[in-house]
C-alpha cells in the first residue's frame, strides 16, 4: 500500500466516523517557542490549553513534522529521519478511552477490502501506562487483546505532558512483531526494535505543575473536560504494510535513493559509507523540499538555517560518493513527484521549489570553494604556531560566513592531521542561538511569562480591534503589567504593558508595523504607547510608559493611535500589493512573497527569484504600479472562507497561518490577497511609488526597498538637485550626464593603468641590482632585501620571481624581498628546482620570516607568501631565512 492511499484511508476512516478533517498546518510553526512544528498535535496545542475553541469535536489530520535534534544520526541509523507525517485523531471533550482504542483496532485490523490496514491482530501488542487500569480493561475485555501481549511501562514511555505545566495523562502505544529476524521475543518492554511502535494513544485526563524533566512534576487534579490525542507514524506503518526492511525503503524514500544511485554510480547495500551517505540524501532531499514548499529559504537564521543546512549535508553527501555539477533539480524533481501524490501543491510550485534549491546548491558550490581556501590558510597557520587543534572560533567562521557544516570542517582539518575545538565552537553557536532566541522573545513578549497574557485571555476574553474602522475609542483596561509582571496599578515612569477590552491600536504582523499613540484614562493619566504584539492568539498587548499620573486595572480609558503615521503605513501595505502583483505578472509566480515591512512612508518586499532583477524590469515594475495609481481603483476588504477565498484567485503569502475565515483585500481588478492589515480606500491617495532598486538577502531570495507619497516626492526632489549640480560641473543636458561621467571615468582609469604601469616598471628596474647583491650560502644563491614602503604583494611577487628568474648557471637559488604596506610588513619568497631539490621550500622559509614578524603564512614550494605585524622586525625575519637557508643547504 503506498503512503498516499495510507494518508487517504485516514482521513476518509475518521471522517466517515464523524470527524472534521482539518489539512496539514505549515512546518513553519505558530508557537514563538518552536521553528518548525515537530509533532502532530502543535497545530491544535491552543484548543487543549484552552486558549482557542475547537473548530469540531472531533477532529483529524495528516500533519507533517520536521525533527532535527538528531541530525547527526541520520542515515547511520535506519530509526532516524527529519521529516515524518503524524496521523493523528483529536477528541475535545467529546469521546475518550474507550471511543480512541475502539477506533484504532477498527482502522487497524479492518481488512483492506473494507477500508482498513488489514494488520494481523495476533502481531499487535499494547503498552499502558503502570496504574492504568481502565486502558487495560478496556483492551483486555472489549478489545480482546490477550493479557500476556499486555504491558505495563512507567512515565518515561507511557505518561505524556507539553514540558509545561496544563494538560497531561497516560498514553497506551501500538506495536508490531516484526517477527525473529529482528531479535528476541517478549514484547515492547523487552524489544523495540522488534517491536516497532506505530501509534500513540494519549489520554489527557490530569492537569500537571511546574516540575523538571518528563517525570519530576505533580499532578494537580483531574481536567474539567477529557481530551485525546493520538499519533500514527505514517512512515511506520508504511514500512509494515509494504514488507520493507526500513522506513528508507518505503515509497517515498527509495525513489530518491534510486535516482541518487543512478547520479553517482554506487549501489545501495554494497558498502556501509555509501549507504549512510544514499540514506541522508533521501531525507534531507525530501525534507528541503517540505520546507521549502511552505516557504522557508535557506539562511543563516532559524528555519532557514535548519533548511540550509540539511540541503548542503545532502549536496555534500552527493559529492563524496563522486556526483559533479549540479544534482539537486533532479533529486527535487523526483520528490515532487512522489510526494506531489499526497500534498499537490508541490507539484504547482515546483518551479518555484527548483528556482530556491538550485539556488542554494549553486551558492554552496562557490562556498565551498572559497571556505577551503580559508580552511587552508587556518589550518596553515595553526601548524605554524605548533598547534594541532584548530580554534572553535575558526570552525564558527567557517559555519557561519562560508556555511561549512561542522563535519566538513572535522573531516577536512583531519586530512591535515588536526583535530577540531568542538566544544569551543558549539559554545560559540549556543551563544547565537540563545541572543536570536531571546531577541525574539523580547520583541514578542517583553520577556513576560506566556501564562499572564492567557491568564488575562481566559478572564476577558480575546481583544476586539477597532482598527479598520476607527482611530480612537473608549475601552477598559482588562490587563496590566509592570516589567513583565502582572500587577494592579502602575505609576509614572513605569514601563507597562497594557490589555484593553477593544482597542484601535493594530498589532505587529502581516509584515505591517504596530501603531502607536496614547492611552488616556479619566484622571488625567497618559500612557504613551510605542509598541503593540500579540504574545498569544487573540490578545493585543500594548506596551508603552506611563507619562502621567496613576493606572489601575478595570479603569475606563480612551485609545487613539498616531493617526498620520498609521495612514502612512496605510499607503506602504497598499503599495506592497500593487508591487506583488505587478513583480508576478513580470516575473510569473514563482516571484512569491518571501517577507515584507510595512513602515511609514516606506515599505521593502522580499520574493523568491534565482537572480537580479534586470533594471529594465524593475523599471517596467514601477512605471505599472504609478499607472495603477493614477487609475483611481477602490481598496476594499471582505472575511470569507478560506476555500472561497482561494477559489477567487487570492494570494496567500508562504509561511503564514490562516484560519478557516480569511480577510480578503481587493484592489480593484488588479491585486487580490489575503491580508489583516491596514490599507489606503483608494490607489490615489498613494500618490506616487518609487521604487529604490532591489539586492539579494539569501539563497533565491531578492528585497525590493521603496518609498511611498510625501517620502517619494522628496526622494525625487533631492534627485533633482543632484542632477542639477552634475549638469552645472559637466555643463551638459540630463540626458548627456551618463556619457560624459563615463567618458571622465574612463580618462580617470586610463591613467591609473599609466601610474600603475610605471610603478611596476620602477620595482622591476631593481632586479639587477638586486641579482648582483646574491649571496653564496653553502653554494645556494640567497638574495635579500627590502624593496620601498607601499609596494604592493602583487608587484612584490612579480619582482622576487623576476629575480629568481635572472640567477643563471642552474645554481639553486633562494630569493626572499620585504616590505611594508598599510603599516605592515609582508615577505615574498621564492625558490628554483636546483634549491627545491636541496630542501628549500618557500613555505617552510616564508613560516620562519612571518614568525619572527609576528604573523604567519604559507603556499606552494616554489613560491610563498607571509606577512605580519611588526615592521621593525624586518631585519630578523631576513636573517631567520638565512639562517634556515644555511641550516638547509
Amino acid at each position: 500500500m503506498e503512503s498516499a492511499e495510507i494518508r487517504r484511508r485516514w482521513l476518509s476512516f475518521f471522517e466517515e466516523r464523524g470527524h472534521t478533517a482539518v489539512p496539514s498546518a505549515s512546518l513553519i510553526a505558530d508557537d514563538p517557542t518552536l521553528l518548525l512544528v515537530p509533532a502532530g498535535m502543535v497545530p491544535f496545542k491552543p484548543y487543549f490549553l484552552g486558549e482557542v475553541k475547537p473548530p469540531a469535536p472531533r477532529v483529524t489530520s495528516v500533519q507533517k513534522c520536521v525533527r532535527t535534534p538528531d541530525i547527526e544520526e541520520v542515515g547511520k541509523t535506519t530509526r532516524h529521519g527529519t521529516f515524518f507525517q503524524m496521523c493523528g485523531n483529536f477528541s475535545f471533550g467529546d469521546y475518550f478511552k474507550e471511543g480512541a482504542i475502539t477506533l484504532a483496532w477498527e482502522i487497524l485490523t479492518k481488512s483492506v477490502e473494507e477500508g482498513g490496514y488489514g494488520l494481523d491482530p495476533e502481531k499487535l501488542w499494547i503498552t499502558v501506562y503502570l496504574d492504568d487500569d481502565e486502558a487495560e480493561a478496556i483492551w483486555r475485555d472489549k478489545i480482546g487483546v490477550p493479557a500476556e501481549r499486555i504491558q505495563r511501562l512507567g512515565m518515561g514511555p507511557n505518561f505524556w505532558s507539553m514540558g509545561v505545566p496544563g494538560p497531561c495523562g497516560p498514553c497506551s502505544e501500538i506495536n508490531y512483531d516484526r517477527g525473529p529476524e529482528f531479535g528476541v521475543e517478549g514484547g515492547p518492554a523487552v524489544n523495540d526494535e522488534r517491536y516497532v511502535e506505530i501509534w500513540n494513544l494519549v489520554f489527557m485526563q490530569y492537569e500537571r505543575g511546574a516540575g523538571d524533566g518528563k517525570e519530576d512534576f505533580p499532578i494537580l487534579g483531574d481536567l474539567p473536560s477529557k481530551n485525546i490525542d493520538t499519533g500514527l507514524g505514517l512512515e511506520r506503518l508504511a514500512m509494515i504494510l509494504q514488507g520493507v526492511q526500513n522506513m528508507y525503503e518505503t515509497d517515498t524514500l527509495r525513489v530518491v535513493m534510486d535516482k541518487a544511485t543512478e547520479l553517482t554510480g554506487v549501489r545501495y547495500g554494497a558498502e556501509q559509507g555509501t549507504d549512510v551517505s544514499l540514506r541522508v540524501v533521501a531525507d534531507h532531499i525530501r525534507t528541503s523540499v517540505m520546507l521549502i514548499g511552505d516557504g522557508v529559504t535557506p539562511g543563516n537564521e532559524g528555519r532557514g538555517y535548519v533548511l540550509r543546512r540539511i540541503m548542503r549535508r545532502a549536496i555534500r553527501n552527493m559529492r563524496l560518493m563522486g556526483a559533479t555539477g549540479s544534482v539537486v533539480k533532479d533529486l527535487v524533481d523526483v520528490v515532487i513527484d512522489t510526494m506531489g501524490l499526497q500534498y499537490p501543491e508541490l507539484i504547482t510550485d515546483r518551479r518555484r521549489i527548483e528556482t530556491v534549491a538550485l539556488a542554494e546548491e549553486a551558492a554552496f558550490l562557490k562556498a565551498l570553494k572559497g571556505g577551503t581556501n580559508i580552511l587552508e590558510t587556518a589550518v596553515t597557520e595553526t601548524k605554524a604556531a605548533g598547534g594541532q587543534v584548530l580554534a572553535g572560533d575558526k570552525a564558527f567562521l567557517l559555519h557561519d560566513t562560508w556555511g561549512f557544516p561542522i563535519d566538513l570542517t572535522l573531516e577536512m582539518a583531519a586530512e591535515q592531521g588536526l583535530s577540531v575545538d568542538e566544544d569551543g565552537f558549539r559554545r560559540l553557536m549556543q551563544e547565537q542561538r540563545d541572543k536570536a532566541k531571546a531577541d525574539a522573545r523580547a520583541k514578542k513578549t517583553g520577556h513576560a511569562d506566556l501564562s499572564a497574557y492567557r491568564e488575562v485571555a481566559d478572564t476577558s476574553g480575546a481583544t476586539e480591534f477597532t482598527g479598520y474602522t476607527s482611530t480612537a475609542g473608549e475601552s477598559t483596561i482588562v490587563g496590566l503589567l509592570v516589567d513583565g509582571v502582572p500587577s494592579p496599578a502602575a505609576t509614572e515612569g513605569d514601563e507597562v504593558e497594557v490589555v484593553l477590552d477593544r482597542t484601535p491600536f493594530y498589532a505587529e504582523g502581516g509584515g505591517q508595523l504596530a501603531d502607536t499613540g496614547r492611552i488616556r484614562l479619566d484622571t488625567g493619566a497618559v500612557i504613551e504607547i510605542r509598541d503593540v504584539q500579540k504574545p498569544v492568539p487573540g490578545v493585543h498587548v500594548h506596551k508603552g510608559v506611563v507619562q502621567v499620573g496613576e493606572v489601575t486595572v478595570g479603569a475606563p480609558v480612551f485609545a487613539s493611535i498616531d493617526s498620520t503615521r498609521r495612514r502612512a503605513i496605510a499607503r506602504a501595505h497598499s503599495a506592497t500589493h500593487l508591487t506583488h502583483q505587478a513583480l508576478r505578472d513580470a516575473l510569473g509566480p514563482t516571484a512569491a512573497q518571501a517577507g515584507s515591512e510595512n513602515s511609514p512612508g516606506r515599505f521593502r518586499f522580499d520574493f523568491g527569484s534565482p537572480a537580479a532583477v534586470p533594471g529594465t524590469v524593475l523599471t517596467d515594475v514601477e512605471q505599472r504600479i504609478n499607472e495603477v495609481l493614477s487609475r483611481e481603483l477602490d481598496v476594499q476588504a471582505e472575511v470569507m472562507s478560506i476555500d472561497e477565498a482561494k477559489k477567487q484567485g487570492a494570494i496567500a503569502e508562504f509561511g503564514e497561518k490562516y484560519g478557516e475565515r480569511v480577510r480578503v483585500v481587493t484592489i480593484g481588478d488588479f491585486s487580490k490577497e489575503l491580508c489583516g492589515g491596514t490599507h489606503v480606500h483608494n490607489t490615489a491617495q498613494l500618490g506616487l511609488v518609487k521604487l529604490l532598486g532591489e539586492s539579494s538577502i539569501g539563497s533565491g531570495v531578492r528585497r525590493i526597498e521603496a518609498l511611498v507619497g510625501v517620502d517619494a516626492y522628496n526622494f525625487l526632489a533631492r534627485e533633482h538637485t543632484v542632477v542639477a549640480q552634475l549638469q552645472e560641473l559637466v555643463k551638459g543636458r540630463p540626458e548627456e550626464l551618463p556619457e560624459k561621467i563615463a567618458g571622465m571615468l574612463g580618462k580617470l582609469k586610463d591613467a591609473e593603468k599609466e601610474i600603475e604601469k610605471f610603478r611596476a616598471e620602477k620595482v622591476l628596474a631593481a632586479a639587477a641590482g638586486l641579482v648582483e647583491s646574491a649571496k653564496d650560502v653553502r653554494g645556494t644563491a640567497l638574495v635579500t632585501g627590502q624593496v620601498p614602503d607601499g609596494t604592493s604583494a602583487d608587484d612584490l611577487r612579480k619582482l622576487v620571481l623576476d629575480v629568481r628568474g635572472r640567477i643563471q648557471g642552474g645554481r639553486p637559488a633562494v630569493v626572499a624581498l620585504f616590505t611594508t604596506a598599510n603599516g605592515r610588513p609582508l615577505t615574498v619568497i621564492a625558490t628554483n628546482e636546483a634549491a627545491r631539490e636541496r630542501g628549500l621550500k618557500a613555505g617552510d622559509l616564508v613560516r620562519a620570516a612571518a614568525k619572527t614578524l609576528g604573523g604567519g603564512g604559507g603556499g606552494k614550494p616554489d613560491v610563498a607568501q607571509g606577512g605580519g605585524t611588526n615592521p621593525a622586525a624586518i631585519g630578523d625575519a631576513v636573517a631567520a631565512v638565512e639562517r634556515l637557508v644555511t641550516e638547509t643547504a
